[in-house]
């Protein structure tokens, strides 16, 4: 198609999303994305991409090295947590569903919990991002709030279940950016 640009390499639109995190590319689009490394469980060691909420929640002020990555029971987080105690100080891994995205973040928060991860509910989701926003309740949350792709959720919440572990422990945010192309170690279930 003569005047159209194609891409061949897998990378270069996160690269250019990482430029421009607002170009529009192919009519769609692209938001803000941050990045976290799960530490370890070794057999899910990727870099994960997720989204801040749009219009409630804090950003991070700090990059944390090595801190939990604690999956809520319930793992909705409606209401009282089961593992609160646990929660505190660390980040939450929550599912989506239940109750509003804010309400979620609310529990969390209310935990003593220093952000809060939010899996989408279907496993099978590896690409669609959803937009996190108010729930028109006027309440308001103050740490972080990041929406995760369904696929990623349950396989950090599946490996966890198999090594029979509490909680995952990752680097968040992570600046890909000043990582080599070839060192990136993404999850091969998505397509960056």
């Amino acid at each position: 198609m003569p005047g159209s640009v194609r891409w061949s390499c897998q990378l270069c639109v996160p690269l250019l999303l990482l430029l421009h995190p607002s170009l529009s590319v192919w009519g769609l689009q692209f938001r803000e994305y941050l990045y976290f490394q799960v530490l370890s469980p070794g057999d899910i060691r990727y870099i994960f991409t997720a989204t801040p909420a749009k219009d409630f929640g804090g950003v991070f002020s700090q990059r944390y090295e090595q801190i939990h990555l604690v999956p809520a029971d319930p793992p909705e987080a409606c209401g009282e947590l089961n593992n609160g105690a646990f929660i505190q100080g660390e980040i939450a891994l929550v599912e989506r569903g239940g109750c509003s995205f804010l309400s979620k973040t609310r529990v969390i928060q209310e935990h003593g919990g220093l952000a809060v991860i939010i899996a989408d509910n279907a496993s099978d989701n590896d690409s669609m991002y959803v937009e996190m926003i108010q729930d028109n309740s006027g309440r308001t949350a103050d740490i972080p709030a990041l929406f995760l792709l369904g696929r990623d959720g349950y396989m950090i919440q599946r490996s966890l279940e198999q090594h029979g572990l509490p909680w995952a422990i990752i680097s968040i945010p992570v600046n890909v950016s000043s990582i080599p192309t070839f060192q990136l170690h993404q999850p091969p279930w998505t397509f960056w």
